[in-house]
């Protein structure tokens, strides 16, 4: 289980406890939201992206949508999402549960701008029904993270 790796990930950092289980999923920014009693908006989604048959996250927050023209003028690409049934074999996490933790090597991380509006945030920890509250400096330390971006609408 995805969520097995994310833990042994966080041992490291000696945070694995903060991983809270859900018995509802939370595959969505308003399940997630509903079951953690949040806004939706302090859901850090996560979503992924090929560019030149390079996988890359792009970790958000929960209402954000991609800014189609910021996208392609940061990556010199249109976005591309990965397909629902390929998330695993490129991300290393399921689609639902990917998050910017213990993902696959090769991996980048972005973090984009609109999460810096909240102290606190919930990304997904590597299953359809996990989550982590993380500062978004922690967000920033514990993740696989490579540069803050704006490509957000």
């Amino acid at each position: 289980m995805s969520v097995e790796k994310v833990k042994e990930y966080f041992r490291q950092f000696g945070i694995e406890d903060r991983i809270v289980e859900l018995d509802e999923s939370s595959a969505t920014v308003a399940l997630a939201a509903a079951a953690l009693h949040t806004e939706e908006d302090r859901i850090a989604k996560t979503l992924s992206f090929l560019i030149d048959g390079r996988a890359i996250v792009i970790v958000m927050s929960g209402n954000a949508r991609i800014d189609n023209a910021k996208y392609r003028h940061f990556f010199n690409a249109k976005a591309k999402m990965i397909p629902f049934d390929e998330v695993e074999k490129y991300i290393g996490h399921k689609a639902g549960g990917v998050c910017p933790f213990a993902v696959n090597p090769g991996v980048d991380v972005y973090l984009d701008e609109s999460l810096k509006k909240y102290s606190t945030v919930f990304p997904a920890a590597g299953s359809e029904n996990s989550a982590v509250e993380l500062s978004v400096e922690e967000l920033e330390k514990y993740s696989a993270f490579k540069e803050w971006i704006y490509v957000t609408k």
